[in-house]
């Protein structure tokens, strides 16, 4: 009786304020929305998600402000939704709306001291959820009550149980972002709602009460509880059989690890986004389906390899910069990374790294970012070189240089502080000296060289310094690693493509890219011999460290790149089917350490466990045959001349020429070339 009089007296101050239903009656008002909701009492359309999926199908990610997927409540099993209804509204199959014995109970309880719930029906919760802009579930009050009250029940009077309790499930907020029961069924279990199982069902079902603290893949104990007591509920309410319930409890709360995605790819969902939404498609709206190029195998490894290869450049000894496990919560001032695979044949990006936490820090360093590649520059000096006529063994001094440029000198200097004296350009490459590549930029002239680069694809300004030639000037990574497809394809750099199509909520598809194969860069026979210069840098030179991963058998071109303050290391590589790029630095630029730096042994074994790990160390590939334009000569390694009976065996390697300037046809005169040693400009 006493629960009665309150409901009366409550019915009576509303009633007396003249207020319709809807309207706030004081205590928290509802923070404003710039849009209404329409009548409280309405079922109204919910926000969608885009579906971001790799190149075999499997889902990656979403994109949109609540990651929702509506579906039917007939694709349901029973068991999904008796859950539901069991443990947040037994009695829902009987109310109309409000359940009067419900709240008297819960008056009632009040009254004595008792603990009890709000009996707040499924129906009152769903009016809440749709319009928060008239009713605001934060306030406690019972004016807001009766407001919602009156709502629920109009509710029911222009719906059915079926739509209400639909509309329900695919607007409940299960935590992450992750709104509906095909989301939550989704990222939790990794299946659709429709596969759920009855322990399952049950799991989510304990998460309308407190999505964090029952969460079952941070909290699977809590989980697990309410679990089993909804369990007991469905029995107790003759909704499933005893045994049934022993069953599903006997069942471990087992979440899929990777959140329902194939791959962690949430650096390259935001870049398909960005480039959907660019060409005019709203994924950001929902309801669109984003097919991608992303390999998630290859993505996967990427993931790991650079989580793996920063950690362990963290627990070198000696190290002092702040480490991602120790690091100051908020900062991101911890080694940084990125890693990105590109198929050389179209441009598709396989997989794409923007940071080492996208948790903590979602900026894509990938894309957005600027850094100096280093000695990771030179191949394009090299190529230019190449092209100009002047051979691989043609002997150019590594010695102290001092170049004058704009009243300025500048001398660069090698890693170990070492000069070789006269090696050929194999040789310099093979060692990445910087006097040579300094001496080659001059010669080929700074303007050509640049050109160069801009037909492969940089677009980023490139400085006419000497210091650009060993790297100086910056470049956003994803187009630098692209521009090393021309080497795979003999000259032809491929644009990066992320989105093969979109489709609309009606399967039409309304947008995508096609391969964009750019303009020849360079001659394919130049291409080819800088390529297999390249390779002699994992076979002999800088980046040997890449056969401890990958086996001879497998074909392998790269070259690394460390900037002078140690702040920057790279390694870009290929092999026949995949180039990749690692770059390893701080966000905020300084030395990574200060000795032990060098992108051999940072960047390269991270590429390369990234190519191990992501399924191409395959020795079945092999680079196309050599191109028209080029010929061979046995030759001695040391002198850069042919090779005679006498040279032993160790020093002979198989030599590559442009037609025409092999030995003794047209053999370059480095004494013509470089008349004065090194040149002083």
């Amino acid at each position: 009786m006493a629960a009665m009089g309150a409901l009366m007296l409550l019915g009576s101050l509303a009633r007396a304020q003249g207020v319709p239903v809807g309207v706030p009656l004081g205590g928290v008002r509802p923070k404003a929305t710039p849009v209404s909701t329409g009548e409280p009492w309405s079922i109204i359309a919910l926000p969608q998600s885009s579906l971001v999926y790799a190149r075999d199908g499997s889902l990656i990610g979403e994109i949109g402000r609540q990651w929702r997927t509506s579906v039917a409540l007939r694709s349901l099993p029973k068991h999904v939704y008796q859950a539901f209804v069991a443990v947040e509204d037994h009695r829902f199959y009987q109310h109309d709306g409000v359940d009067m014995v419900g709240v008297a109970g819960a008056i009632k309880g009040k009254m004595l001291g008792q603990s009890r719930g709000g009996a707040s029906t499924i129906t009152q919760q769903l009016v809440g959820n749709l319009h928060p802009d008239q009713i605001d579930r934060r306030d406690k009050s019972a004016l807001r009550k009766l407001r919602e009250q009156r709502a629920a029940r109009e509710m029911e009077k222009h719906y059915n149980k079926e739509q209400i309790l639909e509309a329900y499930l695919n607007c409940i907020a299960f935590g992450h972002g992750w709104y509906g029961i095909e989301s939550a069924a989704r990222h939790y279990f990794g299946k659709p709602a429709s596969r759920l199982t009855l322990a399952e069902a049950a799991s989510l079902a304990a998460l309308p009460k407190g999505p964090a603290i029952y969460d079952p893949a941070r909290n699977p104990d809590k989980n697990r509880a309410r679990r089993n007591l909804i369990l007991d509920l469905m029995v107790d309410q003759k909704l499933i059989a005893t045994s049934d319930a022993v069953a599903a409890k006997a069942t471990p709360v087992q979440t899929d690890p990777g959140a329902g995605v194939a791959a962690p790819s949430g650096y390259f969902v935001d870049v398909v986004k960005g480039q959907a939404e660019a060409a005019g498609i709203p994924v950001s709206a929902g309801g669109y389906k984003v097919y991608t190029t992303l390999e998630p195998a290859l993505q996967r490894a990427a993931v790991s390899a650079l989580v793996d290869g920063t950690a362990a450049v963290e627990a070198r000894p000696g190290y002092t910069n702040a480490t991602f496990d120790k690091h100051p919560k908020g900062s991101t001032d911890y080694l940084q990374g990125m890693a990105i695979a590109i198929d050389p044949t179209s441009g598709d990006v396989k997989a794409l790294v923007g940071g080492r936490n996208y948790q903590e820090s979602q900026f894509n360093r990938a894309v957005n970012g600027m850094r100096q590649p280093g000695s990771s520059f030179k191949p394009i000096v090299y190529a230019r070189a190449i092209s100009d006529s002047i051979s691989p063994n043609t002997i150019v001094p590594d010695t102290n240089l001092h170049v004058m440029f704009d009243r300025q000198e500048y001398s660069p200097k090698n890693s170990d502080g070492l000069f070789l004296g006269n090696i050929t350009l194999r040789e310099a490459i093979t060692k990445s000296r910087n006097p040579v590549a300094v001496q080659l930029w001059l010669t080929s002239g700074p303007d050509s060289v640049i050109a160069l680069a801009r037909r492969l694809g940089i677009s980023t300004p490139i400085a006419p310094y000497p210091s650009s030639a060993i790297g100086a000037s910056e470049v956003q990574p994803l187009n630098f690693v692209a521009a090393y497809t021309a080497f795979a394809n003999l000259g032809t750099p491929v644009e990066p493509r992320f989105v093969y199509r979109v489709e609309d909520a009606a399967g039409k598809t309304v947008w995508g890219q096609s391969v964009r194969m750019l303009p020849p860069a360079m001659d394919a026979s130049a291409t080819f011999v800088v390529r297999d210069m390249m390779r002699d840098v994992v076979e002999r030179g800088t980046a040997t460290i890449i056969r401890k991963y990958l086996p001879l058998a497998v074909p392998v071109a790269g070259k690394t790149g460390t900037t002078d303050d140690n702040a920057d290391v790279w390694f870009v590589g290929l092999t026949p089917e995949i180039v990749g790029g690692v770059w390893l630095g701080m966000d905020k630029r300084k030395p990574i350490a200060e000795r032990g730096v060098a992108g051999g042994t940072l960047a390269a074994p991270i590429w390369a466990q990234m190519i191990a790990r992501g399924g191409y160390a395959r020795p079945s590939t092999a680079w196309a045959g050599i191109p028209a334009g080029v010929v061979s000569a046995e030759l001695d390694r040391t002198t850069g001349a042919l090779a005679t009976p006498s040279t032993p065996a160790e020093r002979r390697y198989l030599e590559y020429f442009l037609s025409g300037t092999e030995p003794g046809a047209l053999r370059v005169d480095a004494r013509r070339i470089f008349a004065l040693g090194p040149l002083v400009f």
